[in-house]
Formats: structure tokens, sequence, C-alpha cells
């Protein structure tokens, strides 16, 4: 395992869930994006959240989110229609922080923190309460500048790797991610799916000697059952469109039984 690079060091999301993880609790991080359904019931959501997951993904709306599929897609489309700005964004996670009891990493694209500086955009996330930031278009060999903006505040930036990164880079990117690492179930975007597939396994496979940190697997999690594969050999699962899909249609009741019933299922594996 080679050295972390020094923008690497432990950041207060790391700690966060290492220390779940030293527990023996496999790590729920659900995605939900700001401002929906309305502003008032996104922190409401945050808030019944934050008593069953290990950390929760903000969504920051961009109009032209690349990594996504239809559903999270239409939820950036609906957020922005209904004026959820980046200074927007910044104030719900604020507001959220307020009765969120675990860290809130920041998901968003490069476009928006280059619109406003790195050091500008690390500064209103810290300002905000947030622990971290993904950015799935942002090569790793491009990103100094906000790893080196985030560190010094504590904050996370969370490297992606999917199944066709090849070892050597894949090393390389789990040597340079802090928080945890998200690794990516399948090829394609975001969105549901039946099952996992071989190559979301064996990437946890081939990442686990490269880091520490613990290994997280996104993108196609939607059920309990999915959620217990996935983390049979992953440390938990990061779930994102099955949840958001119940937020467009305004089902917080669904938003909730969804939520524990992935809950129940990561804590029968134990």
């Amino acid at each position: 395992m080679g050295a972390r690079p020094p923008a690497a060091r432990a950041t207060e999301l790391e700690e966060r869930l290492q220390s779940a993880r030293s527990g023996g609790r496999k790590l729920f991080v659900p995605y939900l994006t700001a401002g929906l359904p309305t502003p008032q019931r996104f922190v409401d959501l945050i808030a019944e959240l934050s008593g069953i997951a290990d950390a929760i993904e903000v969504g920051v709306p961009f109009s032209d989110p690349v990594m996504d599929g239809p559903v999270i897609q239409a939820a950036s489309t609906q957020a922005l229609q209904s004026g959820i700005s980046i200074e927007r964004s910044f104030e719900l996670i604020r507001n959220a922080r307020r009765y969120a009891e675990v860290p809130l990493v920041a998901m968003t694209y490069y476009n928006p923190v280059h619109a406003l500086g790195a050091e500008h955009f690390a500064e209103s996330l810290r300002q905000a309460g947030a622990s971290g930031m993904i950015v799935p278009d942002l090569p790793f060999e491009e990103s100094a500048e906000l790893r080196e903006a985030l560190a010094p505040r504590g904050m996370a930036l969370v490297q992606l790797i999917a199944p066709t990164t090849s070892l050597e880079r894949a090393a390389m990117l789990a040597r340079g991610s802090s928080g945890f690492i998200y690794a990516v179930s399948r090829l394609g975007v975001t969105g549901e799916q039946e099952a996992l597939s071989s190559a979301a396994m064996g990437l946890v496979v081939r990442i686990r000697p490269h880091t520490r940190l613990p290994v997280l697997l996104g993108v196609g999690i939607s059920s309990g059952a999915s959620a217990s594969a996935a983390a049979r050999l992953a440390d938990g699962v990061i779930v994102g469109s099955a949840l958001v899909k119940r937020v467009l249609a305004d089902d917080a009741a669904g938003v909730s039984a969804l939520a524990r019933e992935i809950r129940r299922a990561l804590d029968q594996l134990h």
C-alpha cells in the first residue's frame, strides 16, 4: 500500500466512517438533491435520514449532470426550475446540518466549482457545514487545486473508481482519495438495477489492497436485497435514484420506508 498524498490525510468524514466501520457497522450513504421536494421537506428528510445513515450525499443541482441517469437528471432540472442555485444549495446544506448528526457530502460537477473558484467553493461549503465533496467529472490529475482548498478545511474529496479503471490507476485513485472510496458498480449513468454485476464485486476486491478507507458501492443499489448483496464485500452502499424517485413523487413515507429497509438489511449482515 503506497503513501497517501499530503492532501488526502484523514478528514472528519473519514474519521466518522472509520469509527462506524470499526464497530462492525455496514455503512449507508443515501443521496438527496438539494431543495427537493421543497426546501423545508428536504431539510426534514435530511433530519430523518440522519438517524439511519452514516453520512448523506447532497446533490447540488447542475444543468448537465453527465454521470446521472433520468431520475437524478429530472431532480436536477426540477430543483433548478424551483430556484435552487449554488448559493441556495449552500444555504440548504447549512440549514440541514443543524438537524443532521452525520456528515453531509456535496456532490456536484466541476463547472460550478470552476465558476466560483475552488477556494470560494470550499470555503462556502465549510461555512455551510459540509464535510466533503464528490466531483465525478474532475480527473484526479486536475484536482490538486480543489484538494488543496478542501484539505486545510478538514474536508474530503472522494474519488470514484469504475469497473473499467485499470489496476494501476485504481491504486493511484485509492491512495489519493479521502473520506471514502466511491466504487461505481457498473458502466453508464446512475439508476436502479435488478442485481449487481460480478464486475462490481470484483472491483471491491481489486481496490481493497490499496486503501484503508471504507469502500462503498454506489450506482444501481435500489433495495434491501441489493444493499445486502453489495455490502457482503463492500463496507457499505450509496443509494441515490431509488430514493430520489420517491422524493420526486413527494412520497416522504416511501423514502423513509426504503431507507429503513436498507438499514435493516445492512444490520442483518452481522
